[in-house]
């Protein structure tokens, strides 16, 4: 027995969109690329043929959009090249594989862990219903996961995290990831790291605001001028005490550059000098020797002077002798 349905007409056909799609990649691609997308969708209903450049006049698009937007729908998993063109990802099923993990053994290590994975997936929960509306798409929990594992977050930071990019707009794995990284490289672990790195970050602010305004920068400091201040702060350990005496030794240079400031802040780091009262004292030990250096220079100036007017009256006189035998 056959059973065959009746193949519907244009007008009264659909095409399916999986809710994976809006879940997991809606926010992230660039509308460009959705144009190709939902067009390409279409067509392979139909099983059609179509060229680059047709696809190109048919949407609107430059050809170098097309070629990129099939780049990125390749590379997020979108579609698939294969020897006769593309063909469109079941993303139903490509995330269902991608989640089944099969789990052969149970370590006492993972029996130990079921208090702790019960609390990070209220956390999950939590982040699930506050900034996804309940509908947070599969992979994220994947993601969510390796980010606990990798930077060993505690669930307070985990849900500061996605509060974070949810207020600035920027709730895509990218960005998420991004933040994820810095906060992993500034060995956040536990609310109260955050927020002394918070803590850190806006004395951070404050200084190079000051900085800024001392230098006359009213549309403020390059990211390579923040990148020196930085520096003194976080690996020199200086505080803004230190810079300032720093600052104003740039009254006696013309059109005094970042470079420069870094100079004089990089000796007193390599001289080992780390409160202001050492660098004062540095400092007027050296204003003491320059000081001597000059009345030494000026000693011996004067000594030349007193040799060479000696030298020319002996001259004088030994003329004078001459002259007056002859």
């Amino acid at each position: 027995m056959k059973l065959e349905q009746k193949e519907k007409q244009l007008l009264f056909s659909e095409t399916i969109i999986p809710d994976i799609f809006f879940a997991e990649h809606l926010s992230q691609i660039p509308s460009d690329y959705l144009k190709i997308y939902l067009y390409l969708l279409f067509l392979s209903k139909y099983k059609k043929d179509i060229k680059i450049n047709d696809l190109s006049k048919k949407l609107s698009l430059p050809l170098k959009s097309i070629n990129d937007g099939l780049k990125y729908l390749e590379v997020n998993n979108l579609i698939l090249k294969n020897t006769t063109g593309f063909s469109i990802i079941d993303l139903q099923e490509a995330t269902l594989n991608n989640l089944y993990k099969p789990n052969l053994t149970q370590s006492k290590e993972t029996v130990e862990r079921n208090s702790r994975n019960q609390s990070r997936a209220n956390a999950i929960e939590h982040i699930n219903n506050m900034y996804f509306q309940g509908i947070m798409g599969p992979t994220w929990y994947n993601d969510i996961d390796l980010w606990f594992k990798k930077y060993n977050f505690d669930e307070q930071v985990m849900i500061t995290l996605f509060d974070y990019c949810y207020k600035r707009s920027a709730l895509h794995k990218n960005y998420v990831q991004t933040v994820a990284e810095a906060w992993g490289t500034n060995k956040i672990q536990t609310y109260n790291d955050l927020d002394l790195y918070y803590q850190k970050q806006e004395k951070l602010t404050k200084i190079k605001n000051s900085i800024a305004k001392k230098l006359g920068k009213h549309n403020g400091l390059t990211q390579y001028e923040e990148a020196y201040i930085e520096n003194w702060i976080l690996d020199f350990g200086y505080d803004m005490n230190i810079i300032e005496i720093a600052l104003k030794r740039t009254t006696y240079k013309q059109n005094p550059t970042f470079e420069y400031i870094n100079n004089i802040i990089s000796d007193w780091h390599e001289r080992n000098l780390k409160t202001t009262e050492q660098i004062e004292a540095f400092l007027e030990q050296r204003k003491k020797q320059n000081k001597d250096l000059k009345e030494i220079k000026s000693q011996v100036s004067k000594a030349n002077y007193e040799q060479r007017k000696y030298t020319n009256l002996d001259f004088l006189y030994a003329n004078n002798n001459i002259e007056g035998e002859n």
